[in-house]
């Protein structure tokens, strides 16, 4: 069980993602692009759910991430990413896998589901 193959698909959809909203908003407003890039490239399905990964292909994620605001918003390569960020107003890479984790666990204990109630009980999720 190892979670590394969906992180190199996340890391090929984070890529493709950005590069379609480049290619097709280029001429939009920095407001624009922020909408977009949120609303599209901050929704990584399951990160919620993995746990056994290496640091290595979170690392190469987290990279991929700071690329991809880098590039869709036009900065330079030698740009802080601290400053980007702040700039932006976006979440670092860190804090979009902690709120995943975090609004997973409270829709899962939310749940009125008999399943998922059952899953908690027996402490598998």
């Amino acid at each position: 069980m190892n979670d590394d193959d969906d992180i190199r698909r996340e890391i090929k959809n984070v890529f493709v993602r950005t590069n379609v909203l480049i290619s097709r908003f280029y001429r939009c407003s920095r407001k624009v692009k922020l909408i977009l890039f949120k609303t599209f490239c901050l929704c990584m399905y399951d990160v919620a759910l993995w746990t056994y990964f290496s640091t290595t292909a979170y690392n190469k994620f987290k990279s991929a991430y700071n690329k991809c605001v880098k590039k869709m918003f036009g900065y330079m390569r030698r740009d802080s990413m601290t400053g980007v960020l702040l700039e932006l107003s976006l979440p670092t890479f860190d804090t979009v896998i902690h709120n995943s984790r975090i609004i997973f666990a409270n829709q899962v204990t939310m749940s009125c589901n008999s399943i998922v109630q059952w899953f908690l009980c027996i402490g598998v999720l």
